[in-house]
């Protein structure tokens, strides 16, 4: 019933605001050259390293540099911060940084603020979250004035793709002065964006660095300034893009999503993204999911083409195996694909000792008509789970204290290209693991550290074919990215969920 009338409401403010566009002009973006745009998720920082969102990848890549570019369109790594990197053997990067760079703040960049950040955020005592970015390292020396030397800990194939960017370069001095907390809402970069103003948890006011510097691969900037603001509720976000207020908005459900698209001032992208679905049972606690035919129950009653089809939409396809079909590594070969099969699920309660089902807290925190979806599905077969919806922040931290029994979670690998960005951060013995099989991480530990492909995919294909055996998670879906934005931006989505504003511009 709830839906229904948000629906209809929604309904309601399209006609509105097709009245309104019809008789006025959008008062958003182009004529001041502002880019207005909104998400749901509040930021907790804009230090990079100490949060985990999605918003916060996006907010990196325009204030902050890495050494190296990732080319969206060719996958190629290009020198940013870096003048050239070469490997000096299978353990050391060498790399020439670029003279003439400033931070915003105006301090000059150089060797001692790539050696002082790297070092930095790959101590373990420094308690960076996403430790799978960092803890490759070993320790970046100084070898001249724009030159330095990255050790790491062992072979770590994809270190070129973490160094463009899962590793934003900081201001040493300022940061040493400042601390993570006070970075956090007072950062500084050497981006093509520069922060002038936030209001935590609300709104981010970023303006565009005039002294970007030349020869940077992500080019300069096109657009003035981007108003960014927090808007949890979906229908208000919406409102204010169809009425001009805002001139860009994502996470758009698909059924307002089909409707945006049929106004003439706005266009609409449903894009597949690398973010997948996946229902993650508490192997390890004291829950029924710890029986395996309790999780294979689950697994069969749920019917994924259907969610898909009729909630997901666009280009996205159901998935068997924990990872993005493009990423190295990634593979379905072999691994066990559970079938829609209710009264195979109902039969594997009964064998389980759970005849009439039972009640469990059922914990997500995005898409919630996925969710919902899900739920009724495992309701079909006499199971009671009790939705659990809550902010991304604090379902981790319950999901980190042992308190979740099963999470329908989702993971965009930090936008990096291979298996191990995933597969390391969840069954790897690190905090989110509660799968604990050190079989599993033994075999991803080989794939992570081997410089040879094929030793690499083989590793990768053993881990998953037991993932999938003892299913540890359910993989449900990739995720589509459904953006709205107005016909006057030229803008492009890609793959790895991360909008490059500094890319876009007015037609």
């Amino acid at each position: 019933m709830v839906r229904q009338t948000m629906r209809m409401l929604v309904a309601v403010l399209v006609i509105l605001a097709m009245m309104v566009i019809v008789q006025s002009p959008a008062v958003a973006g182009k004529k001041d050259n502002t880019l207005n745009i909104a998400w749901e998720k509040e930021l907790e920082t804009l230090d990079f390293y100490f949060q985990t969102a999605r918003e916060g990848t996006i907010l990196s890549r325009h204030v902050y540099d890495s050494l190296l570019y990732r080319d969206p369109d060719t996958w190629e790594y290009k020198p940013l911060l870096a003048k050239s990197f070469k490997w000096i053997d299978d353990v050391t990067i060498e790399v020439e940084l670029r003279k003439g760079v400033a931070f915003h703040n105006g301090d000059k960049f150089d060797a001692d603020d790539v050696v002082y950040t790297l070092n930095f955020v790959s101590n373990p005592k420094n308690k960076v979250l996403a430790q799978r970015n960092v803890n490759w390292i070993k320790n970046a020396e100084k070898l001249g004035p724009y030159k330095v030397r990255i050790n790491l800990h062992k072979p770590f194939p994809v270190a070129l793709e973490y160094l463009s960017g899962q590793t934003p370069i900081y201001p040493k001095e300022y940061y040493a002065k400042v601390g993570p907390k006070v970075f956090g809402v007072r950062p500084v970069g050497t981006g093509p964006y520069k922060v002038v103003k936030v209001v935590p948890g609300k709104a981010i006011t970023m303006v565009k660095n005039d002294d970007y510097f030349d020869g940077s691969p992500k080019g300069k900037p096109f657009i003035g300034k981007i108003n960014q603001r927090t808007i949890p509720e979906v229908t208000t976000k919406v409102a204010e893009l169809i009425t001009g207020n805002l001139d860009w908005i994502w996470l758009v459900p698909k059924d307002q999503a089909e409707k945006l698209a049929k106004m003439p001032n706005l266009q609409v992208d449903f894009a597949e993204t690398m973010r997948v679905g996946f229902l993650y049972f508490n192997c390890v606690g004291d829950t029924p999911f710890k029986n395996i035919k309790v999780r294979q129950a689950v697994a069969h009653a749920i019917d994924r083409e259907a969610i898909v089809k009729n909630l997901v939409g666009g280009s996205s396809r159901v998935v068997h195996s924990v990872c993005y079909p493009t990423q190295f590594g990634c593979t379905d070969e072999g691994v066990v694909k559970y079938e829609y099969d209710p009264e195979k699920a109902k039969k594997l309660l009964a064998e389980a000792g759970y005849p009439d089902g039972f009640e469990f807290n059922f914990h997500a925190y995005r898409e919630r008509p996925y969710a919902e979806a899900t739920i009724g599905y495992l309701h079909a077969v006499g199971l009671k789970p009790k939705l659990v919806y809550m902010k991304y922040a604090a379902m981790r931290e319950k999901w980190q204290g042992n308190k979740v029994p099963l999470a329908f979670w989702t993971w965009g690998s930090y936008s990096v290209n291979d298996i191990s960005a995933i597969t390391g951060h969840w069954f790897k013995f690190e905090i989110d693991d509660f799968a604990r099989d050190p079989q599993v991480r033994d075999w991803l530990e080989t794939g992570d550290t081997s410089i040879d492909p094929q030793v690499r995919k083989t590793a990768y294909k053993k881990a998953l074919k037991r993932i999938s055996e003892r299913l540890y998670a359910l993989p449900m879906f990739t995720w589509v990215t459904n953006t709205a934005y107005s016909k006057d931006l030229e803008y492009k989505a890609y793959p790895d969920e991360i909008p490059r504003f500094f890319l876009t511009k007015w037609k």
